[in-house]
């Protein structure tokens, strides 16, 4: 007997389909996680826009026609991300998709200025928010799924004034390569993105110190590649790609969406 698979016969509009499926995006009220939320219902998916703003999640699900539900998070409380777990599959019977997207800023500044009290926030919400969303969407994902970690290109690299971002990011790579390792006898794939410096409302907020200095922050954030900034939407369309059958034997990859930064 052929140890080859038998090539899928579906289509290719069938393997992107998400129809039937279940997913939800943590930070999905604006950025990378709002236009996530946009891209998957568009293949077909039920989505939980969950974020900390519960107003805001509500408020973008009210842009769509019930396929989006906002729901309140906390990524920082397991809890918090238990509840939202479980909310998804007493509502429709099942999970598929989860989506760490939710996260907070590099602002540390030095390393040797740097506070241990922002120093444990950071870490708990990028990193242990990361692991536990992750954890209680596969207790949940019964007949297999998909998990997907938006990382950043500072998970490969060093970066100065934001050791403590830098770490967590570089953490959250190793937890999604060890957890693909944990979770493939469950049929569960993890998979990650590594976004560069994408263009959203939380990026410039962070560089508005550095344009009032005087930097020119749009030619920066235009110095790719490509010739362009990223846009939340060029990450969205990578997510809802390795959410779909398509990406069917991808698994703890990170995928860099940065218009070339990370080549040199």
């Amino acid at each position: 007997m052929s140890m080859t698979p038998e090539l899928d016969q579906r289509s290719l509009a069938d393997l992107f389909s998400l129809s039937g499926r279940v997913a939800v995006v943590t930070g999905g009220a604006r950025g990378i996680g709002a236009a996530t939320v946009k891209r998957l219902v568009e293949a077909g998916a039920t989505v939980y826009a969950a974020d900390l703003d519960e107003g805001a999640a509500r408020q973008l699900a009210d842009a769509f026609d019930g396929s989006v539900t906002g729901a309140p998070v906390d990524i920082a409380d397991s809890a918090s991300l238990a509840s939202l777990a479980d909310r998804a599959v007493a509502e429709h019977g099942r999970l598929d998709i989860w989506v760490n997207n939710a996260g907070i800023y590099p602002t540390t500044g030095p390393a040797i200025d740097a506070a241990d009290d922002f120093v444990d926030r950071l870490l708990t919400v990028n990193v242990r928010g990361t692991f536990a969303g992750a954890r209680e969407a596969a207790r949940r994902m019964t007949t297999g799924g998909v998990i997907v970690n938006v990382v950043s290109t500072t998970g490969f690299r060093a970066a100065p004034g934001i050791s403590a971002y830098v770490t967590s990011k570089h953490a959250v790579v190793g937890l999604t390569k060890n957890l693909a390792l944990e979770f493939a006898p469950l049929g569960i794939r993890v998979v990650g993105v590594a976004p560069g410096v994408i263009d959203t409302p939380g990026v410039q907020a962070q560089l508005a110190p550095l344009k009032a200095a005087g930097l020119d922050v749009e030619a920066t954030m235009t110095r790719t590649l490509l010739g362009r900034a990223g846009q939340p939407d060029d990450v969205a369309r990578v997510i809802t790609f390795l959410s779909s059958d398509l990406a069917a034997w991808v698994t703890g990859e990170i995928v860099a969406v940065d218009a070339g930064s990370l080549a040199g």
